[in-house]
């Protein structure tokens, strides 16, 4: 794997899914971007709209050179008899656009003067590239295909478009019409009427170029085009880097986790599994790779923990076999009827040993998995306590130990499982009184700390051996007088500190000592406190 990412670069996606997703959804996003922009066609409508202003205002600035130049008389005018206007000379002096083409009617339509401007300036010579040319005929053909509209303008000629105006423009009103020519292109026609004494006595008619509009907004659409080229080959670029910073932590995650599961795999070496550390990441993957790391470790652990306790349980197990194996051996040999009561009697307690070591073993084994099913809840540790010590206390009496509670008068909730923390009293407050003797005294008493409550369980016994102060609570560690031994596993402990660790709390052990400026003075007994959160 380490291998894998040396060879791998920024962009190297490993024919990632995942990266693919992330470029056709950034592609796709900008293509509904661009066809909406084609589609909405603004630059068009706003050309056209500056176009046919532009046509206009031409048209009427040559009205007004026609009325500047009518003589100042009363006579009426006519414009085809050149009553004091020369129609051919004025139109020739006119600085027109490129392609403009100018027609002047009189009153009975007809034509009395014509002129065509010649078509220069760049868009007689515009240009494109093989790209926009390419995309400029698919956006053509799609948009052939699904565009659906007003009905096309009718077809004419640019005399016929600038006559249908003339008629509308006698009555002194300036119109603006388009259309198209047989080839196609697009067409503006503007008609305003020239004025004298308020008399309408001609009409002035200006035609676009054949196909200016359409030059034109192919020349914007290619700019916008290239600009689309562009930003999709950026797109392309972005997505695949934040592809590979996306998709090879992933990848790298997935190929830890494969091998993990590959247990059976000639190919894996069989070490550990180690999940690549991205927790330096500020994101999501970081996260994800601490809470595999996390995952990872617990599961090692709890491996390594069932391995040390399969062999504890095996060293555990073969101590009363072997005695169990010796006492079977012995009695065969055993002649007087006091000997074989007494490999009886061994062999009856190594039983028990066994029966009780299996029982607790099974109920350690078990307890994880029990302590996730089981649902938590909020109860009184009070009254629980109040509830353990009044059964315990019986048997302290019976034993002649003192038995002393002290606990709040008002009840104190707490959440987790009732009948599990119980257990854990009840192996505390069990073990205090196996260690007290005939005039001893065992001691509980609860007290609340801020957002933890404390369990205290005293005895005045012989204490805790200062070397067991770190291992009593070990499975099958057990430090007892010798007339007491086999009856306990070494796992009462164990599991009580288990059971207060799923429960957030802690657990420890301490000797009661007459000062705590001298650490070597004999213990006056032993302390457990358990601290829970509330």
């Amino acid at each position: 794997m380490r291998a894998t990412r040396e060879r791998r670069g920024y962009l190297t996606l490993n024919r990632s899914p995942l990266a693919r997703k992330i470029i056709t959804f950034n592609l796709i996003g900008l293509l509904i971007l661009a066809a909406g922009v084609f589609y909405l066609n603004p630059f068009r409508d706003s050309l056209a709209s500056q176009r046919e202003a532009a046509l206009k205002t031409e048209a009427e600035l040559i009205a007004k050179i026609f009325e500047v130049q009518i003589p100042p008389n009363t006579a009426p005018v006519t414009l085809a008899s050149d009553d004091g206007l020369d129609v051919a000379s004025t139109l020739e002096r006119l600085n027109l656009s490129g392609g403009v083409a100018v027609y002047v009617f009189d009153p009975e339509q007809g034509l009395v003067g014509q002129m065509l401007a010649p078509r220069t300036g760049p868009l007689a010579d515009a240009s494109s590239t093989i790209v926009t040319n390419f995309l400029n005929t698919v956006w053509e053909v799609m948009s052939a295909v699904f565009y659906v509209g007003a009905d096309d303008p009718p077809s004419l000629d640019r005399e016929a478009l600038a006559r249908a105006l003339v008629e509308p423009a006698i009555a002194g009103q300036t119109l603006v019409r388009s259309g198209t020519d047989p080839a196609g292109n697009t067409l503006f026609s503007v008609a305003t009427p020239i004025v004298k004494d308020d008399k309408v006595v001609g009409i002035v008619a200006l035609t676009s170029a054949a196909g200016e509009i359409d030059l034109l907004v192919r020349s914007e659409r290619e700019q916008v085009l290239q600009m689309f080229v562009i930003a999709m080959l950026v797109s392309i670029g972005l997505s695949l880097l934040l592809a590979s910073t996306i998709a090879n932590p992933l990848a790298d995650l997935a190929a830890a986790a494969e091998i993990g599961r590959d247990k059976n795999s000639r190919k894996v070496a069989p070490s550990r599994v180690r999940i690549p550390d991205l927790s330096g990441r500020p994101d999501e993957i970081g996260r994800l790779s601490s809470a595999l790391r996390g995952m990872v470790a617990a599961l090692y652990d709890r491996i390594d923990a069932n391995e040390q306790f399969a062999a504890d349980v095996a060293h555990e197990i073969k101590n009363p076999l072997a005695s169990l194996r010796s006492a079977v051996v012995t009695l065969r040999i055993a002649k007087r009827d006091d000997q074989r009561e007494k490999l009886l009697d061994v062999l009856d307690h190594d039983v028990r040993r066994l029966d009780r070591l299996v029982s607790d073993i099974s109920n350690a084994s078990r307890l994880d998995s029990e302590l996730v099913k089981e649902e938590e809840e909020s109860f009184d540790l009070i009254k629980m306590i109040g509830n353990v010590t009044s059964y315990l206390g019986e048997q302290a009496e019976k034993k002649g130990v003192e038995f002393i509670t002290d606990m709040p008068k008002t009840p104190i909730s707490t959440y987790g499982l009732e009948a599990r923390l119980a257990q854990v009293f009840v192996n505390l407050v069990t073990n205090a009184i196996s260690f007290c003797e005939d005039g001893d005294a065992v001691r509980v008493w609860v007290r609340k700390r801020e957002n933890r409550v404390l369990v205290v369980v005293e005895d005045t016994g012989p204490g805790i051996p200062d070397q067991a102060l770190t291992k009593i609570f070990n499975r099958f560690y057990s430090e007892r007088p010798a007339g007491q031994f086999g009856d306990h596993s070494g796992l009462g402990l164990a599991i009580s500190k288990q059971i207060v660790e799923a429960h957030g709390g802690v657990i420890w052990a301490e000797n009661i000592r007459p000062t705590d400026v001298d650490i070597t003075s004999e213990p006056l007994g032993a302390r457990f406190v358990v601290g829970l959160p509330v």
